[in-house]
């Protein structure tokens, strides 16, 4: 799939490329889709369970960071499946290791709720 040309000010088209990349993974990732339907739950609750900036910030911090390595991980196995969908023990762990950073993102955001959110 070619992507257009695009022509203006370079914070512009840095601004659509990067809005392409969120449509298209929208688009062809579900896991994509996953997590951003628990970060429009995530993310109001958390702004509303934080007593403080602070705490509001390392309730939603984490869920930005879960949607970010799932970018890059969904990064990494585009650019393996380009280059070639035969097996290959590299290819494998290197996909391997996109989803084990996704799911090091997730625990973080688990233990951080449970550690602000949990009675002292």
């Amino acid at each position: 799939m070619e992507r257009p040309k695009l022509r203006g000010p370079r914070l512009l088209k840095a601004l659509l490329v990067s809005w392409q990349g969120l449509v298209q993974a929208w688009q062809q990732e579900a896991a994509f889709r996953q997590e951003m339907a628990l970060a429009v739950v995530v993310i109001p609750l958390g702004l509303y369970l934080g007593h403080n900036g602070i705490e509001r910030v390392l309730l939603i911090g984490p869920m930005f960071l879960v949607i970010i390595v799932e970018l890059i991980n969904s990064a990494v196995e585009a650019t393996v499946d380009r280059i070639g969908i035969e097996p290959n023990a590299l290819s494998g762990m290197a996909k391997d290791f996109g989803s084990a950073a996704v799911w090091m993102s997730l625990l973080l955001l688990a233990v951080t709720w449970l550690l602000l959110l949990w009675p002292a």
